[in-house]
């Protein structure tokens, strides 16, 4: 399976988040629109068919990811 760049990654990952801390989900029917295109997105770049397990999959696919837990290294 291809996977996706670490960088586009962690940009889906970025989008995600701003757009959930927005509460896109409550949100114009174009904004939830576009949380649910990235959350696809997500999905498909690391062959996973839920967001939870796309986020934590895209995550560990970043540089400083520690292997053990869904956490990332402070730089």
């Amino acid at each position: 399976m291809l996977m996706a760049h670490p960088a586009v990654l962690a940009n889906l990952i970025e989008q995600y988040e701003a757009l959930r801390i927005l509460h896109a989900e409550e949100g114009s029917p174009e904004v939830r629109q576009r949380m649910d295109d990235v959350a696809y997105t997500l999905c498909v770049s690391t062959g996973t068919r839920d967001i939870d397990a796309a986020l934590i999959a895209a995550r560990h696919r970043l540089p400083g990811a520690r292997p053990q837990d869904d956490s990332l290294l402070t730089a």
